[in-house]
């Protein structure tokens, strides 16, 4: 008989302690948004967003993390001694940092130069190390010789997200959305509406649709220099791209493991502009700040409610508020860093405040 000793009491401990801060964790709100008087015609239009602002790390990325920490534990690959390490744009490391300081291993975020400061300083708060790079395209190499060099594990969000998340249910996002949409007066959304990073969050989504047979449709939003649109218009998987996306959280230069072209219905492109303009026009109708990705998010919701209105179709509509805007006051909400990165923001807020005047959006 040939063994490996594994601290086992360590590993189920650790898997203790995140599930106990999760059953600590309330499940995040559901916001319905107020829209004009043009939604309550016919069988109206109703729009949602899934507020996951309010998890303990404060973005959507809480949940992923907890999926990943699960995961690298239950495989073995997490151990009392192991240095995690991921290749993040910023909310990811900020959730994985608090999970690896909740059980107690050391973690290293591979992160591109310019990350918003207020994502690293959270990072750092919660006891990461953040390691920088120079191009988007680095942070896969440089995370895998760290593993190397270390003896670590690369927890590889952009592979492992859509495998660790159990899609079918256990309260992942998806199921969490259609259980608080129950008592609504359309408990079936027309539409999902969801950004891709990793591609996890969509891949849940379309899967859980499909196993729970719903008619629902899923849209994804895509932004400027993400290789995502391209790949899922000309089915070429290879594609890749050098600029790495303004947005941050959203969008990839290299089609993802993760993302699963398969289960979405209809993608949208957003200009990065619009996403900002529509992040400070959501912000400004809700009365708090949202962060850019959730303005990209919102720029295609207006899509598929101007389309739905076309069309005379009711129903409901969903989508996430990604996280906080007060992460971006030196960026998206910056005037002077708006302008440096010349986005005439000017034509998308006209678009957006004649269309929540007419109902009428633009070609």
């Amino acid at each position: 008989m040939v063994e490996h000793a594994v601290d086992r009491d360590w590993s189920s401990r650790a898997v203790r302690l995140i599930e106990a801060d999760a059953r600590r964790s309330a499940d995040t709100h559901l916001l319905k948004v107020d829209l004009p008087d043009w939604a309550s015609r016919g069988d109206g239009i109703d729009l949602y967003l899934k507020d996951e602002s309010t998890h303990p790390t404060g973005s959507l990325k809480h949940r992923l993390a907890r999926s990943l920490f699960l995961y690298g534990l239950c495989n073995g690959w997490i151990r009392k001694d192991t240095t995690v390490i991921e290749a993040s744009s910023g909310s990811t490391a900020v959730s994985e940092a608090y999970f690896a300081k909740l059980i107690g291993v050391s973690f290293i975020a591979v992160m591109v130069s310019g990350t918003s400061p207020a994502k690293t300083r959270l990072i750092e708060a919660q006891g990461g190390v953040c390691h920088f790079v120079d191009s988007p395209s680095e942070i896969y190499t440089v995370a895998q010789q760290l593993e190397t060099e270390l003896g670590g594990h690369f927890i590889d969000q952009f592979t492992m997200a859509e495998r660790a998340t159990d899609w079918r249910g256990n309260n992942n996002i998806a199921e969490s959305v259609f259980e608080q949409m129950e008592a609504e007066r359309h408990p079936v959304p027309e539409w999902i509406v969801v950004g891709a990073g990793t591609g996890g969050t969509s891949a849940t989504f379309g899967r859980y649709i499909r196993y729970r047979q719903h008619p629902t449709r899923l849209a994804v939003v895509d932004v400027e220099n993400s290789v995502f649109l391209p790949a899922y218009r000309t089915g070429d998987g290879t594609l890749t791209s050098q600029t790495a996306s303004r947005i941050e959280g959203i969008g990839r230069p290299r089609v993802e493991p993760s993302f699963v072209s398969q289960v979405i219905d209809a993608m949208v492109p957003v200009p990065d502009a619009a996403s900002v303009a529509a992040m400070r026009f959501l912000s400004q109708r809700i009365g708090r700040r949202v962060g850019g990705s959730t303005g990209t998010n919102f720029w295609g919701v207006c899509t598929v409610i101007a389309d739905m209105l076309e069309r005379g179709r009711g129903g409901s509509v969903v989508s996430l508020l990604c996280d906080s805007g007060n992460r971006y006051d030196h960026t998206y909400f910056n005037d002077d860093w708006v302008a440096e990165q010349k986005l005439d923001l000017a034509p998308h807020t006209a678009a957006l405040e004649n269309f929540f005047a007419t109902g009428v959006w633009p070609e």
